[in-house]
Parts: C-alpha cells; sequence; structure tokens
C-alpha cells in the first residue's frame, strides 16, 4: 500500500476506539439513586438520617421532655464514628441528621462544636472592632439538653466476586444533665455485591 494511504487508513480504524476512551459525563437528579460500588453512598447516608431522626422524634422522650420543661427541647449532634471497614464521609452523614432535626420543627438546634469556634471567635473580634450596640456579648448561649452522637460498623462477608455488606448504624440520645440514654435507635442496610472477575 502507498505510504501517503497508510495513515488515513490507521486513523480510520483507531478512531472508533479513540472514541471509546472518552469521557462521558451524565448529570443526575440529586434524589436519584445509582449504585456503582455497593459502598455507603449519599442515597445510604439521606435515607438513614430521614428514617432515624423519624424514628427518634416520634418517640416518648420528646413529649416528656416538653412537658418537663415546658418548651421544645435544645439537641446538638455530636460525632459519628467511622467503625466501618471503608471509607465513609461522616461529616456529610451529621449534616444530614442536623437537616432532619432542624427542618423537623419538633426541637430547638444549636450549633455543633466547630461552628461555635467559629462564632466566638467573631465575637471577640466585635470586642474590638463593632460599635457597642451592635456587639453581642459573651455567656450568653443556649446550651443543649440533649446530644446525638453514634457509630457506622459494617459486617462484610465475601467469597469470589460476591460480598454481602451489612452497614449498621447506631445513634443514641443522651441526656446532658445526667447522662441518662433518652432514645437508642438502629438502622440497617443490607447490600449484596456481585463483581465480574475482570474487576476483582
Amino acid at each position: 500500500m502507498n505510504s501517503a494511504l497508510k495513515f488515513p487508513c490507521l486513523l480510520a480504524l483507531l478512531l472508533p476506539f479513540l472514541a471509546a476512551c472518552g469521557t462521558t459525563v451524565k448529570r443526575m437528579g440529586v434524589e436519584e439513586v445509582k449504585d456503582l460500588s455497593g459502598k455507603w453512598n449519599d442515597t445510604d447516608s439521606r435515607l438513614v438520617a430521614e428514617e432515624m431522626i423519624k424514628d427518634c422524634l416520634s418517640r416518648p422522650w420528646l413529649e416528656n421532655a416538653k412537658s418537663a420543661r415546658g418548651k421544645s427541647p435544645t439537641v446538638i449532634v455530636g460525632s459519628v464514628r467511622n467503625q466501618s471497614h471503608e471509607h465513609i464521609a461522616t461529616d456529610t452523614f451529621v449534616e444530614d441528621l442536623q437537616r432532619e432535626l432542624i427542618n423537623s420543627g419538633k426541637v430547638e438546634f444549636v450549633a455543633g462544636k466547630n461552628e461555635r469556634g467559629e462564632v466566638r471567635d467573631e465575637r471577640l473580634d466585635q470586642d474590638t472592632n463593632a460599635a457597642e450596640a451592635t456587639r453581642k456579648a459573651h455567656g450568653q448561649e443556649t446550651g443543649a439538653d440533649y446530644m446525638l452522637s453514634g457509630a457506622i460498623n459494617t459486617v462484610e462477608d465475601k467469597e469470589g466476586g460476591k460480598t454481602v455488606v451489612l452497614y449498621q448504624t447506631n445513634l443514641k440520645l443522651l441526656d446532658m444533665k445526667s447522662n441518662r440514654i433518652a432514645w437508642n435507635g438502629q438502622k440497617k442496610i443490607k447490600k449484596f455485591v456481585k463483581r465480574s472477575r475482570a474487576s476483582w
């Protein structure tokens, strides 16, 4: 074959393969469920938070707390530990819990440790730089009545390219004054993942 024709012919043969190597991006709805790896994902985080907070706020502790205090109790979300075998963005899960609590309208909610530190720094700055009439005094914060905290654990059973993973989320609501456990919730998610030999 003429050398002048070799390159165009070779290029024509390679074009389909080169096109197949490109990256394709498709936007998805935030609520759309798409499991790729079988690992904990945004859908798990959102659904677990929704279900557990719904259960928490339906239990007797809430009405008992309202009766005892004469108002809605104040809640803070503490840490949620990742005790699973994989990386889980627990900060995202904590945000999901906070959103569900706040949007329920059934409890008062105060900022967590990180947010409080930033606000306190701002108050210190106001002492120096803000007009006296607009300064916010120290020592006026609302203390939480209850703290919500917990852990995410996994149990994994694997054989060949097949895996069964159980995600177990445990949350406890602690009375800040007495350390009494006001609510103890648990949510389990079980996934079966089958991988082809090429992905082992």
